[in-house]
């Protein structure tokens, strides 16, 4: 069987008592509001995300949101290319971010979408596990851009906690991959969204 052709797996879309696609919808949804709210002379920004500006990690998060589409659909990482190259935002980041989003969205909500398998450049993987791992990377994100625009930090505590719930089983091999940093120490009171946001190698009391 082709790498490029779309595999059927069993449908286990419930995680930690939140349905899979209504936590992706609302992470994405939260994003693009985040996006929305970025005001024009803060796109040159540092972000927690170390040498990033807030114009590079939308960016990036435009760009997942892209090529979430054609991989959800069967298609190959050959098959796509340097589609998505370069700078995807274009004079109005803010409605890029809305429309990639809503693609994406549409992608994933396909009936027997979360059921297939798509390539990554890990290797053949479950597309329930590939939007679990877009989820996350929305929400830490969206907590990012927050952070480095002065916007609310809060997060959704139901996709806090699915994400907390998912991710220690792919930590090491997230940090292991360079992907995140060393994770920050935090009180053993901190709170849920604090943890996560420390595991993921960020500073929870970060500033510009």
């Amino acid at each position: 069987m082709s790498a490029n052709m779309v595999r059927r797996r069993p449908d286990r879309s419930r995680i930690g008592g939140m349905e899979l696609l209504d936590a992706y919808r609302r992470a994405l949804g939260e994003f693009a509001d985040r996006v929305t709210a970025v005001r024009p002379g803060q796109w040159s920004d540092p972000t927690p995300c170390t040498g990033w500006t807030v114009r590079e990690l939308v960016n990036h998060l435009v760009y997942e949101d892209r090529w979430t589409v054609p991989l959800i659909n069967g298609a190959a990482l050959a098959d796509v290319g340097d589609r998505f190259e370069g700078d995807l935002l274009g004079d109005d980041p803010a409605a890029t971010a809305r429309d990639a989003v809503a693609e994406s969205v549409a992608a994933v909500s396909a009936p027997g979408a979360l059921s297939r398998t798509v390539e990554l450049s890990s290797g053949d993987t479950p597309a329930e596990e590939y939007v679990r791992q877009l989820l996350a990377d929305h929400v830490v994100h969206g907590w990012d851009l927050a952070a480095a625009t002065g916007g609310d930090r809060r997060l959704d505590p139901d996709l806090v906690r699915t994400v907390a719930e998912w991710f220690p089983a792919h930590e090491a091999g997230y940090r292991a991959g360079g992907a995140i940093a060393e994770a920050v120490d935090v009180p053993a009171d901190a709170s849920p969204q604090d943890r996560l946001i420390a595991a993921f190698g960020r500073d929870p009391g970060w500033r510009p």
